[in-house]
């Protein structure tokens, strides 16, 4: 039912008008690491929520959610569907495919993508998705699985300001920051530059502490003093890589969940292709790529990002 200064999703709106959402249901694709603890927030803060994974067992997981058994099932009727996938490649079966979501997907619904692929193939879908009479958000997320279980995410979001506006809510109920960062595929884009920092500076940690314990250093002393000097990173403070020093993340749980090697070295690869599109050099990006493809052939490929300490550690 429309309302003086509210309209629905994809509905083309003056400055002064703004979205609301049409339906009492949100559909989620891909409950896995991320996606499964985004999806309990969203559900312990009101919302229902239908979902879908590939992995029946993921979403066994997300207690008090409708469990579908293709994309464009859980799709149908929602306003606005988020996906949480591993790859750009993915995301397009997930949106294109022949259960895809574009099958079911309401005229005029919202599709919020926060899955980390390729700036082109979020532009790619944005382009797509409007054709097919959908909105769509590039909205990847930094925070790791600590952040997503806090509900702390921070969104990183390409694409309509005024769509944003509109759903920025349902995000909130996920994280603690959206920030708007301009066309369709900016998202992605900050998100590539966030994870070749994280993935830089989680190696330099790790480099640091093995140095220091192997010298005969305490870590805890090591990593308490870092934390209050010019070494301190978000890899030292929240998710340091050596086991025992900070609880209840990957590290201290042998590297179990969290963010895979494998998908550190394809942010990274990913990185290193939009870099080479604008000719800007990324010397210790590239250096970090071979260092963490090095641990995938080591057989961490599927252990938390983090477990880059046990390699440097070696068998000592």
């Amino acid at each position: 039912m429309f309302c003086r200064g509210v309209i629905r999703f994809g509905t083309k709106v003056s400055n002064h008008e703004t979205y609301a959402r049409n339906s009492s249901h949100l559909a989620f694709i891909g409950v896995g690491n991320m996606g499964a603890r985004m999806a309990t927030n969203l559900i312990k803060k009101g919302e229902v929520l239908r979902i879908y994974d590939v992995l029946p067992s993921n979403s066994k997981a997300v207690e008090g959610a409708q469990i579908c058994n293709t994309p464009d099932e859980a799709v149908k009727d929602a306003s606005v569907i988020i996906t949480m996938l591993p790859n750009g490649d993915i995301v397009k079966d997930a949106v294109i495919g022949e259960k895809g979501i574009l099958k079911s997907a309401p005229k005029g619904s919202l599709l919020v993508d926060c899955s980390t692929i390729q700036p082109q193939v979020a532009q790619e879908l944005s382009k797509i998705s409007k054709d097919n009479g959908i909105n769509f958000l590039d909205a990847p997320v930094s925070g790791g699985v600590t952040g997503a279980q806090a509900g702390t995410l921070t969104f990183m979001v390409g694409g309509d300001r005024q769509v944003l506006s509109s759903v920025e809510p349902v995000l909130l109920k996920m994280g603690a920051n959206v920030h708007h960062c301009g066309k369709p595929g900016a998202g992605q884009i900050a998100k590539l530059c966030n994870n070749l920092i994280l993935a830089i500076t989680m190696i330099g940690t790790a480099e640091g502490m093995n140095l220091g314990i192997k010298m005969g250093l305490d870590p805890k002393v090591l990593a308490s003093i870092i934390n209050v000097s010019t070494g301190r990173s978000w890899s030292s403070s929240t998710y340091n890589p050596v086991p025992g020093i900070i609880e209840n993340v990957p590290p201290s749980n042998e590297y179990k969940g969290g963010f895979a090697v494998n998908l550190v070295a394809k942010d990274l690869g990913l990185a290193e292709g939009v870099a080479l599109s604008c000719n800007a050099p990324v010397p210790l990006g590239a250096a970090a790529h071979q260092l963490y493809r090095t641990l995938i052939a080591n057989g961490y490929g599927n252990k938390d990002f983090a477990s880059i300490y046990q390699l440097l550690k070696g068998n000592q």
